[in-house]
């Protein structure tokens, strides 16, 4: 059972400035609001197998979620993913210069393997109530990263 969305903001900013605050996980929890604490795991530069603890207040919560690189097209696209409560929740990040900026398109999806019976019901009856507050967390995330990239 799959379910995704997507936000697209233009950040006056290029790609390459956009790029540098996508990939900077140490200092997420400071560019991103949304972020309360970055435990970085692996060494080394933003890559592909790069992995970090991600605590994120969400609806009130704090939740803490172990998440990696999983692909990496420097300045043009990244995939992040986690895995939690028997869901893959994948993170993609898309950028496209236009205008004298860049155009950064964030897409988030949730894949569950065969899901129980109320599991089913409960994605049918919560699922949209859930991706309308993904996509306002999104949001929020893209102003963020859009003033951080706009004040270089």
């Amino acid at each position: 059972m799959d379910q995704s969305t997507n936000v697209t903001r233009h950040i006056q900013a290029t790609p390459d400035q956009v790029w540098a605050v996508i990939t900077d996980i140490p200092g997420s929890a400071t560019t991103l609001s949304g972020v309360e604490a970055v435990q970085p795991l692996t060494d080394g530069p933003y890559g592909e197998g790069t992995r970090w603890k991600e605590t994120r207040k969400m609806m009130g919560r704090s939740e803490t979620v172990e998440m990696w690189v999983a692909q990496v097209e420097p300045t043009r696209s990244t995939t992040v993913k986690a895995e939690q409560g028997g869901a893959d929740y994948s993170t993609r990040f898309s950028l496209a210069p236009r205008e004298g900026g860049t155009d950064l398109t964030v897409t988030f999806g949730t894949h569950v393997d065969n899901p129980s019976a109320a599991m089913r019901v409960m994605l049918a009856v919560f699922g949209k109530v859930g991706l309308a507050i993904t996509r306002k967390a999104l949001a929020k995330d893209l102003a963020d990263i859009a003033a951080k990239a706009e004040s270089f």
